[in-house]
């Protein structure tokens, strides 16, 4: 829907853009016009009150946008806020759930389109009053129903489906209709609806995004679109963008290049910063930006929707990337949070380093992971009966979750113990596809791998650097199912008492090994996590639960903590912050069951204690830029989170 600033309406005798705010302006001649409503008096001001008059006032207005198109304009309000500065374009969640809510004062367009406009469509929760109200009479079957009735009902329907990929499909549908209610669900049932709305479903749904692909989700930003990105930009309806989470799609979790198709998962990261994380979908956009594929697949695919041409790399994709980072700063300006997700190494590691000290970005697979995997290896230390200095940790996987994961542990080590980075580096070796990284192979070495590059000789294969290297911790970020072998997880359980095996690779057919495996192969002593999740294992009568390595854990409370703050950057030491916050959610009932990671039924919980961890170390490295600081960030955070309550509409 396009909104119209109430005050153009009325003072403008067209909408041609020679009375509107330029920097407001967006031209596009609407099919019809909705003018979204404040609940303040002031705001009020100037608004006809005859609300048939106000049509009449509308239809005018469009008569004229018509006979200016195409260049006419209408303008965005962007005027509203919540309270505790937390953008609100709605101007909803300042009042309490009580009060009423307007979803627009006047509307060309009848309760027809309300029903369709997922933002404000309540479905059967629609009260008789709303339903007169809002021309929804006889549109509505005449039964009215409770929120937490649709939400029986939705779960009653999803658990009917027999394949993952089609709840997903399911929940996507719901999405797109009744955003409240999808959020709801998603809240309500996190446990149950994590593994279809994100990993492991959510890998099959970008594989077959173009067979599956309904209605557009995001700004899909290619190379047709060089050099008119920031109008692009401006086609998206919100303009309080408060979280971009971009990809190229060149590495689609363990799947590989999956081109435009990457799309799902923009939608899903950004789906759990709402439901996780509390931020409102209003304020979250994702983006794709193609490229074109190398996938001969996909190049043949009748079915699929992006460019249809190799990668471009060097220079033009370096400019497309630049225009978009301008552009993106230009329109949403400093502290809009960008996180790149799903790029391959060789573009990942030069994007952070480029624009981490002009923009506030986030890597989720070199910082997010490194987050939570750390966040349970200091969990870990209760069960394992040592510090994290006293570990020894072998990789399997060198790429940007494998160095992240590192480099995380050897700061956190040297901020524990005050001993140098370069030696809390010499613990912890890394395996990539040619064996060992070691010291005579650091000519040929990426530049993000020679820090782990230690004396050693060459090594070849996996079990053999176990027995050599004697971990205490084995780390699996290489994409490879199956890598972790009887004869690895063997090798481990012999070398310790309670060997750290951590299967991180998504989704769920990529993994490393499986639960099962890791729990009977090491008689039962294995301390096991993984990336996508897998059902409790029952070895000679004791039933083991495994825990998952989630990154959605950790980035929606980061970026909560981030955006509460107004933080202009990202900093390790909010990696770490956000790391021991996770860490100390973990309880001893947890720990009974064997978990080093809480359960996901207290995410919002979690994510707010996180969100509290990250400000506070915002506003001590003197990155916040939100004041006066709140008294509590706790409550705070809590108070800054987006509710799927549904509202009660004027």
């Amino acid at each position: 829907m396009i909104s119209l600033n109430r005050t153009s309406l009325l003072s403008n005798s067209g909408v041609n853009g020679s009375g509107i705010n330029a920097r407001r302006q967006r031209c596009r001649p609407p099919a019809y016009v909705k003018v979204l409503a404040s609940r303040s008096n002031q705001d009020q001001k100037g608004i006809a009150t005859s609300e048939r008059s106000g049509s009449a006032l509308v239809e005018s207005t469009l008569k004229e946008t018509k006979d200016h198109a195409p260049s006419s304009c209408v303008s965005v309000d962007l005027d509203s806020t919540v309270g505790g500065g937390v953008k609100d374009v709605y101007g909803e969640d300042s009042a309490t759930e009580d009060q009423l809510v307007t979803p627009w004062a006047v509307s060309v367009a009848s309760g027809y389109n309300l029903l369709r406009y997922p933002h404000h469509n309540k479905g059967l929760a629609f009260s008789e009053k709303e339903r007169d109200a809002h021309y929804l009479r006889g549109l509505l079957p005449p039964t009215v129903v409770s929120h937490d009735l649709q939400v029986k009902k939705m779960m009653h329907n999803i658990r009917q489906y027999q394949v993952p990929l089609q709840k997903y499909m399911a929940m996507m549908d719901l999405q797109e209709m009744n955003e409240r209610l999808f959020y709801k669900l998603l809240i309500d049932n996190v446990e149950e609806l994590l593994p279809v709305v994100y990993t492991p479903t959510v890998g099959e749904a970008c594989q077959k995004y173009g067979s599956i692909f309904r209605r557009p989700q995001g700004l899909f930003i290619s190379l047709k679109e060089k050099g008119r990105i920031l109008e692009v930009l401006k086609n998206w309806p919100e303009r309080s963008i408060q979280v971009i989470v971009v990809t190229d799609g060149e590495r689609i979790l363990g799947l590989g290049d999956l081109g435009c198709q990457g799309m799902g998962i923009p939608v899903g990261k950004l789906s759990l910063y709402t439901a996780l994380g509390g931020v409102r979908p209003s304020a979250c956009l994702p983006v794709t930006i193609d490229v074109g594929t190398n996938n001969e697949n996909l190049l043949n695919d009748e079915f699929y929707i992006g460019l249809r041409q190799r990668r471009a790399t060097g220079q033009e994709y370096a400019e497309l990337l630049h225009e978009f980072m301008t552009a993106v700063k230009q329109i949403y300006g400093e502290k809009v949070l960008i996180q790149f997700e799903d790029f391959a190494n060789h573009n990942a590691f030069d994007l952070l380093e480029k624009y981490g000290t002009t923009h506030l970005v986030f890597n989720d697979d070199i910082q997010g992971t490194a987050s939570v995997v750390l966040a349970g290896l200091v969990a870990a230390q209760k069960l394992a009966g040592r510090t994290l200095a006293d570990h020894r940790f072998l990789f399997l996987g060198a790429g940007e979750a494998g160095t992240g994961i590192a480099g995380l542990i050897a700061l956190e080590v040297s901020k524990q113990t005050g001993a140098p980075l370069e030696e809390t580096r010499k613990n912890i070796w890394l395996v990539d596809s040619k064996g060992l990284i070691v010291s005579s192979r650091k000519e040929s070495l990426q530049h993000f791998k020679k820090p782990w590059a230690h004396e050693h000789e060459p090594i070849k294969e996996l079990v053999d650097a176990v027995k050599s290297i004697k971990p205490t911790v084995l780390i699996g970020t290489s994409g490879v199912g199956g890598t972790f072998t009887k004869e690895v997880v063997e090798a481990m359980a012999a070398l310790n008492e309670k060997p750290i095996i951590l299967s991180l690779s998504n989704p769920t057919s990529q993994s490393e090994c499986t639960a099962e495996e890791a729990y009977t192969w090491s008689q039962g002593r294995a301390i096991f996590a993984s990336g996508s999740p897998f059902a409790p294992v029952e070895y000679e009568g004791k039933v083991y639960v495994p825990g998952q390595a989630n990154n959605a854990y950790i980035f929606p409370g980061l970026g909560l903590g981030l955006i509460m703050s107004g933080a202009i950057r990202v900093h390790d030491d909010m990696l770490l912050a956000a790391s021991e916050a996770l860490a100390a959610q973990v309880t001893q009932e947890n720990y009974d069951k064997g978990l080093i990671y809480p359960p996901f039924a207290n995410i919002r919980k979690i994510s707010a204690h996180i969100a509290a961890d990250v400000a506070t170390k915002a506003y001590e490295l003197g990155l916040a830029t939100r004041v006066p600081r709140p008294d509590d960030l706790v409550k705070y955070a809590e108070s800054c989170m987006y509710s799927p309550a549904y509202r009660n509409y004027r």
